[in-house]
């Protein structure tokens, strides 16, 4: 019996070996090769797109649907801010059909990775040529990380500085239609034969962008209340213009500081106190010390408003999209401007 036993555990090793732990594959075959090489040609032939933020991964999928493999070099959980790409992420984008990225400040990276790509293989966009881009604003009471001073001339820079443009255009819905008309009419481009189909994932889309501004414009018209106040970096110009919002911020959009000064602290406190202000919001991926405080100080609640550059692991396993994540942010909105 002993041994009967062994040859059968034996036998049952040599089939592991023989067609892989856990399968039940049959040996490969001259027809099972020729079937793995068609599938991988299928695959090759579907447009391979390469996105920096989650927004725009989240517009080509939308539109591409099953067409196409869209890529996001942005980890989950990861600062667009602070992302430097690796050689495989390098490879990724040259061995791209489109790459799409957003442009200025926190993409620094990208015209030098750009030298060694051929553009003539890969379609590179760059979102920010496409949208009236805004220069960065510094209003009163938020820190410049790059001045001594919290407030300056309300544009962030001094006279015969560079000027630097806030690239957060995507956190406008009617912005965001306008982006995925570019992404659409790109990928179409590349891949003519189903134009038709693009054109109708494209529409299908821009319909539910629509139907999140006018949710937006609702909250807003019905709201007394017209400021809101981030304890953290402030992405949202072109959305507040978008709506008519005026706001109260920690840091500029693209700000390097986690630490605010004890002015910026005292000042948004008081803001908080004087206008009665119900709600402190604090961005994804923040910290939340700032908001901590202006809530400890003040009793105001505490709201994330999510600006959609990237996703947690649990949002993006869980299947959230720039629709999903914004429609919660109209509730919040609303919550803020009781």
């Amino acid at each position: 019996m002993k041994k009967r036993l062994i040859i059968v555990i034996a036998a049952a090793l040599a089939a592991a070996v023989l067609f892989g732990c856990g399968k039940t594959n049959p040996p490969e075959t001259s027809e099972n090769i020729e079937t793995e090489t068609e599938n991988s040609a299928a695959e090759s032939d579907k447009l391979n797109v390469v996105t920096t933020m989650f927004y725009q991964y989240d517009f080509a999928r939308q539109i591409l649907k099953d067409n196409g493999n869209v890529e996001l070099l942005l980890r989950p959980g990861q600062e667009s801010h602070s992302y430097e790409p690796t050689p495989q992420d390098i490879i990724k984008i040259q061995d791209a059909d489109i790459f799409i990225y957003n442009g200025t400040v926190s993409e620094t990276w990208v015209e030098k990775v750009l030298e060694g790509v051929d553009t003539e293989k890969v379609r590179v966009i760059n979102m920010m040529d496409h949208v009236d881009v805004k220069e960065e604003e510094i209003v009163e009471g938020m820190q410049d990380d790059e001045h001594e001073e919290d407030y300056d001339d309300g544009h962030g820079h001094e006279e015969g500085e560079e000027v630097e443009y806030d690239e957060h255009i995507w956190t406008s819905p009617v912005i965001a239609q306008k982006l995925v008309e570019v992404i659409a009419g790109n990928i179409a481009d590349l891949d003519a034969g189903n134009e038709d189909l693009y054109a109708a994932n494209a529409e299908k889309y821009i319909n539910e962008l629509q139907d999140l501004d006018a949710q937006f414009q609702a909250v807003v018209d019905g709201a007394e209340r017209k400021t809101i106040l981030f304890a953290d970096r402030f992405p949202l110009r072109y959305f507040v213009d978008q709506y008519g919002l005026t706001y109260y911020a920690a840091f500029p959009g693209c700000s390097t500081e986690t630490e605010p000064s004890a002015a910026t602290i005292a000042y948004l406190t008081e803001e908080i106190e004087q206008e009665q202000i119900p709600v402190v919001y604090y961005l994804e991926l923040s910290n939340q010390k700032v908001a901590d405080t202006l809530c400890e100080n003040t009793g105001a609640e505490k709201l994330e408003f999510h600006s959609c550059h990237n996703v947690t692991q649990e949002e993006m396993e869980n299947g959230e999209t720039y629709i999903s994540l914004m429609e919660r942010n109209v509730e919040v909105l609303r919550q803020g401007l009781e």
